[in-house]
């Protein structure tokens, strides 16, 4: 058993689902409100349910997560085997996730070393950070050690998506009425990027061909790369999504990028038709070394 215990939200999104048993990580749920009824997320609902609920249009999805309490409880439990534990969040911009689980990290101070990571990212990216963070803790039994490599590995992971319709992004703020009727009308997607852990709009596409070309040509601009996702809102194979996968397997061969239906926490913040990319990009020399 690692000297250092794991923590995560339900938010992560892991390319290889058994990267939480190999590093005894423990997720926490958030909870997500869809209408009337709230759902324990990755236990009461999980992502084709979500976005057949959201891609009706019907409901407009809200994260809710986890209360101080809660984390404490969680922490309570693990510092009766170790007493340090690093604890992995959904970026401090996108929700409150990292506000609760510092507040009860608070409550244990001088009991159990707990180390709060904002991960500045969210889904896939949070799913890659855990996933390093268990690769490190495996060779490094100091916690502020750990924490130190973790926080070099944050700045390597980046996504990009777009987005198909704009009534989402619209009720989360990042566009105004006006600018959602002149995009629809004129058919544009817009492209979203996590930077600093803060969705913003970088550029837009008119058509499924250029949209696959941005994603693209975005991967081709890292010289390595460690991992890679291609997130996508369908279980069905759909034209742009064959472009992209073709696309991507000519230009970076023999790259792994695991096509993986979106999680909620990314569905609630873009809607039910988007489409991205999350990489971790790679580097030259071990980051443990």
């Amino acid at each position: 058993m690692n000297k250092v215990r794991i923590v995560t939200d339900s938010s992560a999104l892991f390319i290889d689902p058994t990267i939480v048993k190999r590093y005894e990580v423990t997720v926490v749920p958030l909870r997500l409100q869809l209408g009337e009824t709230t759902y324990r997320l990755g236990l009461d609902i999980g992502a084709e349910e979500f976005l057949r609920r959201i891609q009706r249009g019907d409901v407009i999805p809200k994260l809710i997560p986890p209360t101080p309490e809660e984390f404490l409880e969680v922490y309570k439990w693990l510092n009766r085997d170790v007493n340090q534990i690093i604890s992995l969040h959904l970026s401090a911009r996108l929700g409150h996730v990292c506000h609760n689980a510092k507040a009860a990290s608070q409550m244990l101070l001088g009991r159990c070393d707990i180390e709060v990571v904002d991960s500045q990212t969210i889904s896939a990216g949070l799913g890659m950070l855990v996933d390093k963070t268990g690769q490190i803790a495996s060779e490094v039994d100091d916690l502020e050690d750990i924490v130190r490599l973790v926080r070099r590995t944050i700045p390597r992971i980046y996504a990009v998506f777009y987005v198909e319709k704009m009534n989402m992004i619209r009720e989360q703020g990042f566009i105004g009425a006006a600018q959602t009727i002149l995009g629809t009308m004129l058919g544009i997607m817009p492209f979203l990027t996590i930077e600093e852990g803060q969705l913003m709009i970088m550029e837009k596409a008119r058509t499924h061909a250029q949209a696959v070309e941005k994603l693209a040509e975005f991967a081709m601009e890292f010289a390595s790369i460690d991992q890679m996702a291609l997130l996508t809102h369908t279980t069905s194979l759909t034209e742009p999504i064959r472009m992209l996968q073709d696309r991507l397997a000519l230009e970076l061969q023999g790259q792994d990028f695991p096509t993986l239906l979106y999680d909620p926490s990314i569905g609630s913040l873009l809607g039910g038709d988007a489409t991205g990319l999350v990489i971790l990009e790679g580097e030259e020399e071990d980051i443990i070394a």
